[in-house]
């Protein structure tokens, strides 16, 4: 495994009982939410780190039923997964009604709240579900250029280009096609993988956000920025959609030169992180830089270190493992919530977007929860939980 494992040799492992200890904590503070958030959603990110209300048409709601179903998974209690299960039947309206599915987030939206339902209670409402979403999902696909497009209406030219996010959106696909035997949906995933490694990742590993192909020929034009500081810089959390999203593909299509880009995608992210290991939320900031943090960032690398660890054996297993027990314990220690009275998410210190000259993004969710953080910080107590070696996808994890 190409990582520098003495970047983190001075670091201890988390031990047994302080991750059973901060797991529990994750698991109360997502009871404490139940009597206000069961039958509704939260909003994508808090405002002095407690989130309000929010209705079902935000790209980030799968995450928080996501989190009921990680809750039921570790405790059995059907309190979550009847709170999970009302929010399964809110999806099903979106999906028929089309509320706000013109994105690729669909993956987002299905895989954790619905794939996850359907895997772990066999409920065909969630089945239904999630497969009219993957149908949706794949009618994105842009034949010329070969890609899903992120977002907004096909028929808009300015809107054809993809993301580096989507690429934790294609297990949706994969699963459809294990569900229903139709090679089609996984075929999309893997040209839309394809696509997205040869003009996201730049040749120091470092990547874009998004990347514009030209709507007559399909050609690539150029990798841009939205939430990054500029085009040119490597925003944190674009580069651990790269380093989780990557190691996915390695799953579903085991190729050695996936896996090499793995590591180098890694190798950067770990690399570039400040003494802390708390990522800021663009790496063009080092340590000394005032601007804020992202933990959000974080988790999900440390999620894609487990995916790959699952993929892995002997010391590449080791290694990432190893690496994610050692950055699993500054993410706890700095960045956890620790009581329902200091918040009602998991992860303080997250960015959602932050405005630059360089970028067209507005100021909002500084320094403060947010919903994916919160759930890939969940996931990634409950696969190091497992003796702290992953040993499969947990019966409802929403990625396959």
């Amino acid at each position: 495994m190409n990582i520098n494992e003495t970047r983190f040799e001075h670091m201890p492992e988390i031990t047994k009982e302080e991750l059973s200890a901060a797991l529990e904590t994750a698991i109360r503070q997502t009871r404490s939410c139940l009597p206000e958030f069961a039958g509704q959603f939260k909003h994508i990110f808090s405002n002095n780190n407690f989130y309000s209300a929010a209705p079902n048409d935000q790209w980030t709601n799968g995450f928080w039923t996501g989190e009921l179903w990680l809750a039921y998974e570790n405790t059995k209690d059907e309190l979550f997964c009847d709170a999970a299960m009302i929010q399964v039947k809110s999806f099903l309206d979106r999906i028929e009604q089309g509320i706000e599915t013109d994105t690729h987030d669909l993956g987002f939206l299905y895989s954790p709240s619905c794939v996850a339902a359907y895997k772990l209670t066999g409920n065909e409402t969630a089945k239904k579900a999630a497969l009219m979403a993957a149908d949706k999902l794949a009618s994105r696909f842009h034949e010329k250029g070969q890609f899903l497009q992120a977002w907004g209406s096909l028929e808009d030219k300015n809107n054809y280009r993809l993301i580096i996010d989507c690429l934790l959106n294609l297990p949706l696909l994969y699963w459809a096609t294990e569900e229903t035997g139709n090679p089609r949906y996984a075929d999309l995933a893997r040209r839309h993988f394809e696509t997205a490694l040869k003009v996201v990742v730049r040749p120091d590993y470092s990547t874009y956000h998004t990347y514009y192909f030209d709507p007559e020929t399909g050609n690539p034009v150029k990798g841009v920025t939205h939430q990054g500081y500029s085009a040119q810089s490597a925003w944190s959390r674009g580069q651990s959609w790269g380093v989780y999203g990557i190691a996915l593909g390695y799953r579903y299509n085991r190729k050695d030169t996936y896996k090499e880009l793995f590591e180098h995608v890694t190798a950067y992210f770990l690399d570039h992180l400040p003494q802390n290991c708390i990522p800021y939320w663009d790496f063009t900031f080092t340590d000394g830089s005032d601007e804020p943090r992202d933990s959000s960032a974080l988790a999900v690398t440390i999620c894609g270190l487990l995916e790959m660890a699952d993929c892995v054996s002997g010391k590449d297993r080791e290694i990432c493992i190893s690496t994610a027990r050692r950055l699993i314990k500054p993410l706890i220690q700095l960045c956890s919530a620790k009581s329902p009275e200091e918040s009602n998410g998991q992860l303080l210190h997250g960015v959602y977007g932050r405005k630059t000259p360089y970028n067209d993004c507005i100021d909002h969710g500084i320094d403060e929860c947010n919903l994916w953080g919160d759930y890939y910080y969940v996931e990634a107590l409950t696969r190091l939980s497992r003796n702290g070696i992953p040993t499969g996808k947990m019966k409802g994890e929403g990625k396959i």
